[in-house]
Parts: C-alpha cells; structure tokens; sequence
C-alpha cells in the first residue's frame, strides 16, 4: 500500500485549501474512490490531508494533481497497513502510516516538497534503495509538471482523454501542428515516461 500525506503550505497566510484539494483529488482519481483508492483522501487534523492508495498508478495521479494545485508539500509512505481497512482513514493505522508521517515532515527540506520513505525502515540516503529511486524519479516529473502553463495543462487534459491531435485542433479551433506543438511545450510525452517510471519504482518498493 501507499499512504500519501499531504500537508498545505503557508496556511495561514493563504487560508484554508483542503476543500480545494480534496475536490481536485477527486476529479483525479474519481469520486467516491476510484480505481486504486484503498481509503479515499480526507482532512486528518489541520491543514493536512490523507489517502491510502492500492496502485503506484493512483498515488502518482494524486500527487500530479497536488503538484498541479501547487502550495503543498506530501509524503509517500510505502509498506503494510493494519487490516482490515477502517471506513475512514483518519481510524487507519499501520507501517505505511508512519512512514508517510516521517516523509511529509522531510518533505519540508525537499526542493520540490516531495519525499517517499519506506516502512521497513530501509535506508533513506545511503545505498540507493527503491523507494529512494522513485523519490528521485518524482523530484524529476514535479520540475517538469511545474513547468506547464495552464495553456499546457488544457492541451495536455484533452489528449489524456484519448482525443486525437486532430479532435483537439477542431476543439480549439487552431491547426493540428499547433496542437503537437502546444503538446510539445507542456512536455506531454516527457511526462508520461516519468509517470510510469516512478510507477514502476514505486511497485518494486511495494513488493
């Protein structure tokens, strides 16, 4: 399992987010808990938030969807949870959990406020460890994903859908090699390599 944990930064100089964050995780992932979702995302205490994600797929799009919001910083805890599941995660427990505590508070010295710890206590620097590598992996999708402009992301949002470069060009009115370049500057081939590359890591850390 993944435990991402989510804390919101600045509070309270930009008031309270979750209720932003919560519905953008919701779209991301699905409402009600979609494919992936082992308990969904909920306020915990404060300004920090909380799910538990069954795929390395679900926990990338949650934290794609945080980067994309901006303004927070999370931590990815990867190993055993307490079974069976509560309804609620604020009543889950279990290894996972800790190690995501552990990773949002160091998610405060990260440069992109992003950390991964596993629960097993497996090293954090030192010998390079899954868990560490897909840490670094997601570093390297969050400067890309920062980079997009809202443009970007509408472009990027289409072509997710599965629309074809000439479906989106008769959406936006505009020509289709317009739409390969708009989908080249929001690197959207780029991101989807890193995607399923921290996939990757992320499930052989979960293994």
């Amino acid at each position: 399992m993944i435990v991402l944990t989510a804390d919101q930064k600045r509070s309270t100089r930009h008031g309270d987010r979750v209720p932003e964050a919560l519905a953008a995780l919701q779209d991301a992932l699905g409402r009600g808990g979609g494919a992936g979702v082992a308990l969904p995302f909920e306020r915990t205490v404060g300004d920090e938030i909380q799910g538990v994600l069954s795929s390395p797929h679900a926990a990338v799009r949650a934290v794609t969807a945080l980067v994309r919001l901006g303004g927070w910083r999370a931590g990815l805890g990867v190993g055993a949870v307490d079974t069976p599941l509560p309804e609620s995660t604020r009543a889950a427990s279990g290894p996972a959990f800790l190690a995501a505590r552990e990773a949002v508070e160091a998610a405060r010295t990260s440069p992109t406020d992003l950390r991964v710890v596993h629960a097993d206590g497996a090293p954090h620097y030192g010998e390079a460890d899954r868990a560490r590598q897909a840490e670094s992996a997601l570093w390297v999708l969050a400067v890309l994903l920062r980079r997009r402009t809202p443009e970007g992301w509408e472009i990027v949002d289409m072509a997710e859908t599965g629309l074809t470069g000439r479906d989106i060009a008769d959406r936006l009115d505009i020509s289709p090699s317009a739409v390969s370049q708009r989908l080249s500057r929001a690197a959207f081939h780029e991101g989807r390599r890193g995607a399923e590359l921290v996939e990757v890591l992320l499930a052989e850390a979960d293994a």
